[in-house]
């Protein structure tokens, strides 16, 4: 947990069968308090939310510009049992894309949060607020750690989304080609292999991106049962269980 723990930024994200380029990096540590931005007009915003690494990190998914990804500020575990999560936006001299999609920040779980109890969210950012419940999943150990530094996805609510996390380089993040349903409860992820003369950083951080897939059944019973393979890029049939329901 030493070098999880070195990592003190916030942030991964993806739009639909893309990755976020270059800018990857851990996941924010939830700090000792949180509260709501304050000044002007507050809006109420749709938002979501999923487990991740064997019940260890949550992505948070808000909706905007697919370049103008935010990232976790504060986080912390209200009195009340909610997560409440505060977000930023990226620097003001990003330049944001005018498109609609929905993105995915990275944020630690505490120590006493249980991915086998539903858990209530809420985010706040410059502007606008949202809440949402987490579902329960069953069978997730975050004290596991054989599973440490390996793929973890879960589903969200958009059109059969679900959200891949991968670690690796943060200048070298993977490329969605395809998704697509392979077998009864299976998914493919097939990635772009990247140019044999790419250089990557050798740092270590958790790269999230969000992709979908259509053709699968409706799950009713809370528990997709449905593995992701991946394949390409630096993964060879990789078996990765989406957790959730789709």
């Amino acid at each position: 947990m030493a070098v999880r723990n070195a990592f003190t930024a916030l942030g991964a994200g993806a739009v639909m069968l893309l990755a976020l380029a270059g800018c990857t990096t851990a996941p924010a540590s939830p700090g000792s308090s949180s509260s709501v931005p304050t000044g002007g007009e507050v809006s109420e915003v749709e938002v979501d939310a999923t487990w991740l690494d064997d019940g260890r990190m949550i992505g948070i998914i808000t909706y905007g510009s697919s370049t103008c990804i935010p990232v976790v500020e504060d986080a912390a575990l209200q009195d009340n049992g909610t997560f409440a999560v505060i977000l930023a936006d990226p620097d003001e001299d990003t330049v944001c894309t005018a498109d609609m999609v929905p993105r995915v920040a990275l944020v630690e779980a505490l120590p006493d949060m249980d991915p086998a109890v539903d858990l209530e969210i809420t985010v706040a950012g410059d502007g606008y607020t949202g809440d949402t419940e987490l579902d329960a999943v069953q069978g997730l150990d975050p004290s596991n750690t054989a599973s440490e530094y390996a793929p973890s996805a879960g589903w969200i609510d958009t059109d059969d989304s679900f959200v891949i996390v991968t670690w690796g380089s943060s200048t070298c993040v993977p490329v969605v080609e395809s998704t697509a349903v392979s077998g009864a409860a299976e998914v493919t992820v097939t990635f772009v292999d990247p140019p044999a003369d790419q250089v990557c950083t050798m740092d270590m951080v958790p790269r999230a991106l969000i992709t979908s897939v259509s053709g699968l059944g409706d799950d009713s019973d809370g528990d997709s049962g449905i593995t992701a393979v991946l394949v390409g890029d630096d993964f060879d049939n990789v078996r990765v269980p989406i957790y959730g329901s789709n």
